[in-house]
């Protein structure tokens, strides 16, 4: 399961190439419409591999009791703060609803931290939970209310080009950040470890096409189909994606500094671990990431 976005560019790239495949595997791609329904799903049984913020790892572990482990990494989410028009500055969002996915974990808790930097504190606003991407875009173009939401790749682009304001890159206000990982049930992984580095090997070497310029008008191909927006929107997408800067991980590495960064604000804005965050390596398998890339 993934959400919907530029961020699954590795995945429809193994699956168009063939690679799954390649590697024995068939791969049914189900797209979230919330992160609940991620957890949930996976924790059930009915999802084996999720890709999403690795925030919602760490609830699952810690306030849902599934033992989860993340075996490899992917980017900083693409996230900007957008505002509607009116909103002139963060005072401007006093009283008014801050659209969320889910309300304690990942991109929310970003969103608390941005506003209390900024003098609003839980309290000086109001959470609206609407789900995913395409959700927290539509409630905050629909509904004069909802003053803020935290956007990524395509809906960042489309929210600028239809007239809502950006505030400016999430990373730029609290530092390296974690998004999108992939995580499994740690019971799954020990039953089926081999699918997982075969999977693993398909994603890397999608994720290698997917940045090696010369795939680059086919690589749009796919995010116009998959995003199912217009070529020049898919190319943006494209070019931020594929970014030294804030692009893809190479080679789906975790970013451990923007883990750890995660744990922080899950401690300061969650009030978990009496303020002190474990170590990310609580979370993480790596080994079956450094397993698949010797193969590689």
């Amino acid at each position: 399961m993934v959400f919907h976005g530029v961020q699954n560019l590795p995945v429809i790239a193994a699956r168009e190439l063939g690679l799954f495949g390649t590697h024995h595997l068939k791969v049914e791609i189900a797209v979230a419409p919330s992160s609940d329904e991620m957890r949930t799903g996976l924790a059930d049984g009915r999802y084996q591999i999720v890709h999403g913020a690795v925030d919602n790892a760490v609830a699952m572990a810690e306030a849902e009791n599934v033992d989860i482990a993340v075996v490899m990494g992917g980017d900083n989410g693409f996230c900007d703060l957008f505002v509607r028009p009116e909103i002139q500055s963060y005072e401007d969002l006093r009283g008014k609803n801050i659209v969320v996915d889910a309300a304690h974990t990942a991109f929310a808790l970003v969103l608390y931290k941005v506003l209390a930097r900024n003098g609003l504190n839980r309290g000086d606003y109001l959470v609206n939970p609407l789900g995913a991407g395409p959700l927290r875009l539509a409630g905050l173009q629909a509904d004069p209310n909802n003053g803020a939401a935290i956007l990524n790749l395509p809906f960042s682009i489309l929210a600028r080009r239809g007239g809502l304001r950006s505030m400016g890159a999430v990373v730029d206000q609290i530092g390296p950040y974690l998004s999108t990982c992939a995580f499994v049930r740690r019971e799954w992984l020990t039953e089926h470890g081999d699918a997982v580095l075969r999977y693993i090997r398909a994603y890397v070497e999608g994720l290698r096409w997917a940045l090696n310029r010369a795939n680059e008008a086919r690589a749009i191909d796919l995010l116009e189909r998959w995003l199912r927006q217009p070529r020049d929107i898919a190319r943006a997408c494209y070019d931020i994606a594929v970014g030294a800067k804030d692009g893809f991980a190479p080679d789906a590495a975790v970013d451990l500094s923007g883990f750890a960064n995660v744990l922080s604000l899950r401690a300061d804005i969650e009030k978990q671990w009496a303020g002190v965050p474990p170590s990310p390596h609580k979370y993480l398998d790596l080994s079956w990431r450094e397993q698949a890339m010797a193969a590689l």
